[in-house]
């Protein structure tokens, strides 16, 4: 419950009254709206299809905030680690770590902000286990996979795109 309050009247009373962080739904109704910590408003006041495109999936293995994935078959739908030495595409991406057999929030597009020592407009590829690299690959065996352009330092604006096999 957010700690910020406000002046209304209810009923011909004054009555102070707290503003609320998440929305419950219709029983929300008519109630004033606090941002996040980080000064957004949450998910659920938005309507349903609006907000980021996400799946929740169970990891296959242990998943580091920044990771590009690879979403696969293993009775059901698996994700791990996306990687162009082993024919992985990256399918989206995580924000947060996840470990092996818990459901991991997958990012399908949007801005991978799990990033590190990006510099700002260079085109990236897929590397090898979850990571981007500058570098496009090259070797008989690899995948190159366009991801994106970095848009900061720490941030990568991802497009799912189709890769090409080097034989």
């Amino acid at each position: 419950m957010s700690s910020n309050r406000f002046l209304s009247v209810v009923s011909g009373v004054k009555t102070l009254l707290t503003a609320i962080a998440t929305s419950a739904g219709a029983g929300d109704a008519n109630k004033i709206i606090a941002t996040d910590g980080s000064g957004k408003i949450d998910i659920t006041f938005m309507p349903s299809g609006v907000g980021a495109d996400t799946l929740s999936i169970e990891a296959s293995e242990n998943l580091s905030a920044g990771d590009f994935i690879n979403i696969h078959d293993v009775s059901g739908a698996r994700v791990r680690k996306a990687d162009n030495s082993n024919t992985r595409p990256a399918h989206g991406f995580v924000l947060s770590s996840v470990t092996s057999g818990a459901n991991a929030t997958v990012y399908l597009s949007g801005a991978n902000t799990g990033l590190t020592s990006l510099t700002p407009g260079t085109r990236y590829y897929l590397g090898t286990a979850g990571a981007a690299t500058a570098t496009a690959p090259s070797a008989s065996g690899e995948i190159v996979q366009y991801l994106g352009a970095a848009n900061s330092t720490t941030s990568l604006v991802f497009e799912d795109n189709e890769y090409t096999a080097i034989s």
